[in-house]
């Protein structure tokens, strides 16, 4: 058993030492080298290349229209792949790229009749080519006094935001009712602009007939201390909103005054008009009428007030006539047009809801 036993551990490692030998024999004789093989698509490949490498691409100018064809017929064969590179589009604004993606993937769909039939049915429109990429659709945009705005507006970013989160009110949807307060002050009061707006880049703020740089009036300031706390009314919002707008004091009117027309915190200013609008959307909704995705309708109703807000269902977009460098327009379209312009929706993004609890 002894013999048979030692003969069976030199038999093991007899074996064990022949493998590692033949290992290493075959690697230094290159007996194991994968010789490799040209990758079927290599000349597709390489016509992608070139297509590229030839070419300068900060002179290259893409019809984006085009561009963003190639992706919705890509969407019907391979949704995914579509969306990827309408993603990276969004983060990188480099057409150029997009298309040399859109390029690789043809090699794989090069054998698609019906896709590059598609392809080739995609409506040729000519491209006029606008170099002045600061130019917008939206007349009041184009002012340098937006510009100014602008910044004001985004400084004011963070309390906007504080005031968002305590009310349960789209921050965008409260930014955007400060448009049509603040941009009257470009026409209207343009000692307002040069003052304040213009070389401090600050935001006006009102202490006449409205307050604040939201125009809140102190009739309205009233109402809505009033109806967060009156739960029998149609503007109530509930318990958790109640003392959102408790007095630290007895003199009640001054301080009401003075936290609107704080100069140096505009806090309150946002946080009237966030509560109005939501007193507005539940009285709305009470009603059976949802105009959480009607900014235009809202902002309407805040610039005119409690007593005009009747729920029906064909609301009317207006407000207050604001004349801006010779164009007419009402306080709602202001809103509206700023809210889904894009503008400043790093700072003021876009969310799912506009109302939550």
């Amino acid at each position: 058993m002894f013999r048979i036993t030692i003969i069976t551990v030199i038999l093991i490692y007899a074996a064990i030492g022949f493998f590692l030998t033949s290992a290493y024999l075959a690697v230094k004789w290159h007996l194991t080298d994968d010789p490799g093989t040209i990758d079927r698509n290599d000349r597709y490949y390489q016509k992608v290349y070139k297509k590229y490498k030839l070419t300068d691409s900060n002179n290259l100018k893409y019809n984006e229209a085009s561009l963003f064809y190639k992706l919705s017929i890509l969407h019907q064969y391979y949704p995914r792949n579509a969306r990827l590179l309408s993603e990276t589009f969004s983060i990188t604004h480099n057409p150029y790229l997009i298309e040399k993606m859109l390029d690789i993937i043809d090699v794989y769909l090069k054998d698609s009749i019906n896709y590059h039939q598609q392809i080739s049915e995609m409506p040729q429109t000519s491209q006029k080519i606008n170099n002045n990429d600061s130019l917008s659709v939206y007349y009041w945009m184009n002012m340098f006094e937006w510009e100014d705005f602008k910044l004001a507006l985004a400084k004011d970013g963070p309390v906007i935001k504080k005031v968002s989160r305590e009310t349960g009110v789209s921050a965008r949807l409260i930014a955007s009712m400060i448009v049509g307060e603040q941009i009257r002050l470009f026409d209207s009061k343009r000692e307002a602009y040069k003052k304040w707006i213009g070389p401090l880049k600050i935001l006006s703020v009102e202490s006449q007939f409205s307050w604040g740089v939201t125009g809140i009036k102190p009739g309205t300031a009233q109402l809505i201390e009033h109806y967060l706390q009156d739960s029998t009314s149609v503007f109530y919002i509930g318990s958790k909103y109640k003392h959102l707008l408790d007095y630290k004091t007895s003199q009640v009117d001054t301080e009401r005054f003075y936290r609107l027309t704080d100069f140096r915190n505009h806090y309150y200013s946002y946080l009237y008009a966030a509560i109005f609008l939501k007193q507005i959307h539940i009285q709305w909704l009470k009603a059976g009428y949802d105009i959480s995705d009607r900014p235009e309708i809202l902002a309407t109703l805040f610039n005119l007030g409690f007593e005009v807000s009747k729920p029906k269902p064909d609301p009317r977009v207006g407000g207050s006539n604001i004349l801006v460098k010779g164009r007419l327009y009402t306080f709602g379209v202001l809103a509206y047009e700023f809210y889904f312009s894009g503008e400043l929706a790093d700072e003021f993004p876009y969310t799912n809801q506009v109302f939550w609890d």
